[in-house]
């Protein structure tokens, strides 16, 4: 375990991990068509894995304090924007929200200090990964009628794209694989909303989002004294 994970952020991170668990059940049991629980329930598993990571930041103690402070702030939004995709009505809001959570997870790794040449080979990594993914995007938006969405998708993929690169330039095996975990969340979440469906599609999304949110927070103890 990381130097800096504390017995409390220790135990705030099993937590969590039991509430991710938690959340998968029931994501599991609505995708096979038997809820376990009362519809509403995700209004409490969905938050709660995120609302206890941000717990788990605030009390490790952090290679560098700036860096956790942006990290905390990339959490929140994230927690806002899973409690938007939660409604329908909510997916623009929520699309906003973990775009801002990737542009202040990008600007924790700039402030924490990140090597050019590593940036440089995840810009050009995530560059190819953008030409693929986004004129598939792209295409299934036209050709489905909802055109109006192109921008704010192509926006959220370089917002993506910013923040991986950004990790990759961290060096911390943690963070890159977090952001990567993050990033695949995202992608199988758009390829089954704007292209196809995906088999247990959203139990795959859940276990990589809250996969890759847990390895970013972890990194932020990574290093320290």
């Amino acid at each position: 375990m990381p130097a800096g994970l504390t017995p409390a952020a220790l135990g705030l991170l099993c937590l969590a991990a039991i509430g991710a668990i938690a959340d998968w059940a029931v994501v599991a049991a609505r995708e096979r068509g038997r809820p376990a629980l009362p519809a509403r329930a995700r209004w409490l598993t969905k938050p709660l894995p995120l609302v206890l990571l941000i717990g788990v930041a605030l009390v490790l103690e952090p290679r560098d304090p700036a860096v956790r402070a942006w990290f905390v702030a990339a959490l929140a939004l994230s927690l806002a924007g899973d409690v938007a995709l939660l409604s329908e009505r909510g997916f623009v809001p929520g699309l906003v929200a973990f775009l801002l959570a990737h542009v202040a997870y990008a600007v924790g790794f700039v402030v924490g200090g990140i090597a050019l040449p590593a940036v440089a080979a995840g810009v050009a990594g995530m560059l190819a990964f953008d030409l693929v993914v986004g004129r598939r995007l792209v295409g299934a938006l036209r050709a489905s009628g909802r055109g109006s969405l192109e921008g704010p998708v192509v926006a959220y993929i370089a917002a993506i794209s910013v923040m991986v690169a950004a990790a990759v330039g961290s060096l911390l095996a943690a963070a890159i694989v977090g952001a990567v975990l993050f990033t695949a969340s995202d992608m199988l979440l758009a390829e089954g909303r704007f292209v196809r469906p995906v088999r247990r599609g959203d139990l795959a999304v859940m276990v990589l989002y809250h996969a890759g949110q847990g390895l970013l927070v972890l990194s932020l103890a990574i290093g320290a004294r």
